[in-house]
């Protein structure tokens, strides 16, 4: 399930990053080019963490890149400004990720 999230994860990175790049403009086109590039970037995270069986460092790059991008998105597409205070809260699971599988890593 985890595998199938991190995937779908991609292909929206990949739509919202093209929507920035091609049917936006403004700070929708930055939020939207923003959030696909960091949501790409955990979604191959999630995939290579579960390949190393790290599932907890997966989990959070899943969960904080929809939260992260999720939000940049919905600006993008309308909704409150004030969403943008929702959005570090995924930046911080991104980085709880990278530091959990560092921790597990530290002694390979």
């Amino acid at each position: 399930m985890l595998g199938l999230l991190a995937a779908l994860s991609g292909a929206l990175a990949v739509a919202a990053g093209a929507f920035g790049a091609h049917g936006a403009t403004g700070a929708a086109q930055e939020w939207l080019k923003t959030g696909g590039h960091y949501q790409l970037i955990h979604a191959v995270a999630a995939l290579v963490a579960l390949r190393m069986e790290a599932r907890g460092p997966a989990w959070l790059f899943v969960a904080g890149g929809a939260i992260f991008a999720g939000t940049l998105y919905l600006m993008a597409l309308g909704a409150p400004r004030w969403l943008g205070a929702v959005t570090p809260i995924g930046g911080a699971l991104l980085i709880g990720g990278w530091l959990w599988l560092a921790w597990q890593l530290r002694g390979a």
